[in-house]
């Protein structure tokens, strides 16, 4: 199972019956009295999930969901609440909250929410060591080689790059030839969905740009 879930509740009996109903579902679980607790213990950033009552003595959910934040955490978050208040569901959702649960909450409704929200933190993740990689790899180009990857993205001939960095055709087909393998695709449509997800699309176009 991945990563541990968190379950910060300033009520024991609450803690310790959530922690037998995720333990028999083969979580593993740590138990915090306060959100306090949860910050000195520095939990994991990339792998598990907080169970997070909204209204706790001290430091409240909401205020240890923006310190999480702070500290760079992208574990999902799903509130627990006794109470149903539209502003608070609201401003937790809108603060990267993954879902917002009524006490009491069924237990398939729970493990359900705490499913979901693994599976899009565990996809999140991957999209980010993706776009790491490419970074990488856009990283190894020559600074005239990432000056042709920019013309060429624009959907601009080689004619076009050749003229607009003064060189020729066949030194621009070199280059070309070479951010391909670098880049390890086949096609300029390849390069063009490279150049969007990093956002290097766009940020050179110009109108009436020849495709």
């Amino acid at each position: 199972m991945p990563g541990i879930i968190h379950v910060v509740d300033d009520d024991a009996s609450y803690l310790s019956a959530i922690q037998q109903v995720l333990e028999a579902s083969g979580y593993r679980v740590a138990t915090y009295a306060s959100a306090q607790q949860l910050l000195d213990q520095q939990p994991d950033k990339r792998k598990g999930c907080i169970l997070l009552d909204v209204r706790m003595p001290g430091m409240s959910g909401l205020e240890l969901q923006s310190r999480l934040t702070e500290r760079g955490s992208t574990l999902p978050i799903i509130f627990l609440t006794a109470y149903q208040d539209v502003g608070i569901t609201v401003k937790a959702i809108k603060a990267g909250a993954d879902d917002f649960l009524i006490k009491p909450v069924a237990s398939q409704d729970l493990l359900g929410a705490i499913a979901r929200a693994i599976a899009r933190h565990k996809n999140e993740r991957a999209l980010d060591g993706e776009l790491e990689t490419l970074r990488g790899r856009l990283s190894t180009l020559t600074t005239r080689q990432r000056q042709v990857f920019e013309i060429i993205v624009q959907g601009k001939t080689n004619k076009h790059a050749a003229r607009e960095l003064g060189s020729t055709e066949r030194t621009i087909k070199a280059h070309r030839s070479a951010i391909m393998e670098k880049l390890q695709v086949q096609s300029v449509v390849d390069l063009v969905r490279i150049a969007e997800r990093l956002g290097v699309l766009g940020a050179k176009d110009e109108p009436g740009a020849a495709v």
